[in-house]
């Protein structure tokens, strides 16, 4: 009986059940996405083992990783059998393919539209779950020089100030800038708020001479420029 009540460990399962073994035999492109998670999670227990408590997981959203990127340690560790350890390796490898996918463009980066601004900045803004203020530094010839958080808020806004807007592109000697924000709902709309904030930038960086090429708003697939839609 008490080999019964010990936990499943991964040299315990059946062969096809051993992702680690799978992974070394036949390389990481032959695993699916639940054995990939399995590995970061390590153990099951007496009644499911890693792959199928993954496989439980990425069910419940729909085998959607792009969902599952989302979740917090809190929300992970409410699944029975995530711990908070296992929890936090899944998110921070979650978390490490993102930054991956950040880094691939080799070389500086020219803004020509808003598309370029959104391609840059939506690694940042896309798959969270509460709303983030950044902006793009550019230099005279458009090229990103930078990109810096201004403010994180909750599900429904965030502050972002002006003062602190310019005072970090003036810190970092902007030529222009683009304003980005997302909206978790997904809800493309540009709000009244949104609206007058951007106009009220605007006229602040004729001002100080650094003018605002654009302003995103982003969601986990698409984004909206508000200079595109002359909300400028």
């Amino acid at each position: 009986m008490d080999n019964y009540d010990q936990k499943l460990g991964i040299k315990a399962w059946a062969e096809a059940d051993r992702p680690r073994e799978k992974l070394l035999l036949h390389g990481r492109r032959q695993l699916t996405d639940a054995e990939l998670i399995a590995i970061l999670i390590g153990s099951g227990s007496r009644n499911e083992t890693a792959v199928d408590l993954s496989k439980r997981i990425l069910s419940f959203y729909n085998n959607d990783l792009a969902k599952v990127a989302k979740l917090s340690v809190k929300e992970l560790s409410k699944f029975k059998g995530i711990g908070e350890a296992k929890a936090i390796a899944i998110v921070a490898a979650l978390e490490l393919g993102r930054r991956r996918k950040e880094t691939e463009k080799e070389g500086p980066i020219k803004i020509m539209s808003s598309k370029d601004a959104y391609e840059v900045l939506k690694t940042e803004l896309a798959d969270l779950a509460h709303e983030e203020f950044w902006i793009l530094v550019l230099n005279r010839a458009n090229f990103v020089t930078s990109k810096h958080l201004i403010s994180k808020g909750g599900q429904s806004g965030t502050i972002a100030d002006p003062k602190i807007i310019f005072k970090v592109a003036i810190e970092n000697n902007a030529a222009n800038i683009v304003l980005a924000h997302n909206h978790p709902s997904g809800n493309l709309k540009a709000s009244t708020a949104d609206i007058n904030l951007t106009k009220k930038m605007v006229q602040a960086g004729l001002l100080l001479e650094i003018p605002i090429y654009d302003h995103l708003i982003i969601t986990d697939h698409s984004f909206l420029s508000m200079a595109d839609e002359s909300l400028m």
